[in-house]
């Protein structure tokens, strides 16, 4: 079974990779870094069968243009908003989660696409 893919959008993180990224991949997903809004349209247009999209709610990020754009080409793909701001909210998104908590984030992924480390066992 092929591992599933997550388009990420946030914004370029200062150090070389964001926390979320490492985490998420050393969780055996694919992840797809976009860093711009116009870059996840893009990424989306060029790999449409992503398995879920994580936006984080930043000022680089649209997030209601992007999972806007996504909901309208397919409802398969779950869509979870990451923002570090109380409140803060994305009127396309499925999940909402915090932006310190990648633990969080990473169970919730989990939860819906199951766990790739598994996947990966069961081949061999």
């Amino acid at each position: 079974m092929i591992r599933p893919t997550l388009l990420v959008a946030e914004p370029e993180p200062l150090q070389a990779l964001s926390v979320r990224k490492l985490v998420l991949e050393t969780a055996k997903f694919n992840v797809l870094t976009a860093h711009s809004t116009p870059e996840a349209l893009d990424l989306f247009h060029l790999f449409p069968n992503i398995s879920m999209a994580v936006l984080v709610g930043e000022s680089a990020i649209d997030c209601g243009a992007v999972a806007k754009h996504i909901r309208t080409a397919t409802d398969k793909v779950p869509i979870v908003f990451v923002s570090s701001r109380i409140g803060a909210k994305c009127e396309y998104a499925h999940h909402s989660r915090s932006t310190g908590e990648p633990e969080a984030l990473l169970e919730l992924v989990r939860s819906l696409l199951g766990d790739p480390r598994r996947l990966e066992g069961k081949q061999k």
